[in-house]
């Protein structure tokens, strides 16, 4: 055990840290005085597999200019569900990542980069015949983002069904994807596969659509596309603008209308995040909202990814996390923490924390409030 998470034990076992107002929004009133443990810290973690793309993301060394304007590019490596991959494996999670690469330098660069973070990219196909993805981010001054995707086609999008890993899938407890390997075949009809063999394998499905409007034919394609296959997740992630692109320009902030129109009778969880300002959640039990962590934004790319990273982690070291609202709250800040962190740098994978990151900030947020 490192010396910061001893220094930590002994803080967290010798205080209780008044929590209440973490629990502002809970449909259920939590003892206010709230004993923080890392017991948890030291539970083996079950397999996370992630399935989908993974590229380079181009950022601009400038915040707040348009792509021609910007002076110059700092690459990154990306791709949402590669990102949940290392996130969870840089928290100290057991994760492994399926998808196609071009047989390119960036290919293989990005096979590296899962190696070196100790993702498991046995489930890593190469084509000859098609090119990494890459993506171009423009950093608004807020620190959001605007994407220009370079895909015609990329080597993700043509993964084929023959190609799957299917025994690492039957090997995972959790296996987590997106939306964007439905937008074309033949990558779609493997990412259906994928679905199934996870399914009949007794994982928990996790599903984060992360909605790119402008890599689908139409805003009602990503609609269909991303809903088509939502009555089968047992978990689900969005932020709260895609959950108003799904229900089409509704309250999203209704609870009631966000139940009738999003939560399904399979869901386990819902998950609404709201950047800066936490996120929601909602169990057939229980619903909540778990306030954010407070940082200086520079750039917001990959904070969903890390945000679900840290969830994911959790769930791994206990699978029925979801039917606890306390457990589930503590996870949620710990997730909450590990988005805020990510913001403060360029890049998605760069800046990705290590579990010591997360403790160290969560640390300082509980002291204050002693």
């Amino acid at each position: 055990m490192s010396l910061l998470i001893l220094v930590l034990k002994n803080v967290f076992d010798a205080v209780y840290v008044n929590l209440e107002s973490y629990y502002i929004g809970s449909s259920r009133v939590p003892d206010t005085r709230t004993k923080v443990s890392v017991q948890a810290l030291q539970v083996e973690s079950s397999l996370v597999v992630c399935f989908g793309e993974i590229l380079i993301d181009f950022v601009p060394t400038v915040a707040g200019v348009s792509l021609a304007e910007a002076p110059g590019f700092k690459k990154a490596p990306g791709g949402a569900p590669a990102n949940v991959a290392v996130g969870i494996a840089r928290l100290g999670g057991n994760s492994a990542f399926i998808g196609k690469v071009g047989d390119d330098e960036f290919g293989h660069m990005l096979a590296d980069i899962l190696k070196q973070n100790k993702v498991n990219n046995s489930g890593m196909r190469f084509d000859s015949h098609a090119r990494t993805a890459l993506a171009f981010v423009t950093l608004r001054a807020d620190g959001e983002r605007e994407f220009m995707f370079y895909r015609n086609p990329c080597a993700d999008m043509l993964l084929s069904e023959t190609e799957l890993d299917k025994n690492l899938i039957r090997k995972a407890s959790i296996f987590h994807y997106g939306s964007i390997s439905l937008i074309n075949e033949p990558c779609k009809s493997a990412h259906l596969a994928a679905m199934d063999i996870a399914k009949r394998a007794g994982c928990i499905l996790s599903y984060d659509p992360n909605l790119r409007l402008p890599l689908w034919p139409s805003a009602n394609a990503a609609r269909d596309g991303i809903m088509s296959i939502w009555n089968q997740a047992d978990i689900i992630k969005i932020s709260g603008e895609e959950m108003e692109f799904l229900i089409e320009g509704d309250n999203s902030f209704d609870d009631m209308m966000v139940l009738e129109k999003l939560f399904h009778p399979n869901l386990k969880l819902l998950l609404v995040t709201e950047g800066s300002g936490g996120c929601q959640y909602y169990t057939k039990a229980f619903k909540g909202k778990v306030l954010g962590v407070k940082v200086d934004a520079v750039d917001t790319t990959g904070a969903g990814d890390a945000f679900m990273g840290g969830l994911l982690s959790k769930l791994a070291s206990d699978l029925n996390l979801y039917k606890d609202e306390k457990k589930l709250r503590e996870a949620l800040l710990f997730a909450n923490a590990c988005g805020a962190i990510t913001v403060t740098q360029k890049g998605a994978i760069p800046s990705l924390p290590t579990k010591e990151a997360v403790l160290q900030i969560l640390s300082k947020e509980l002291l204050e409030k002693i």
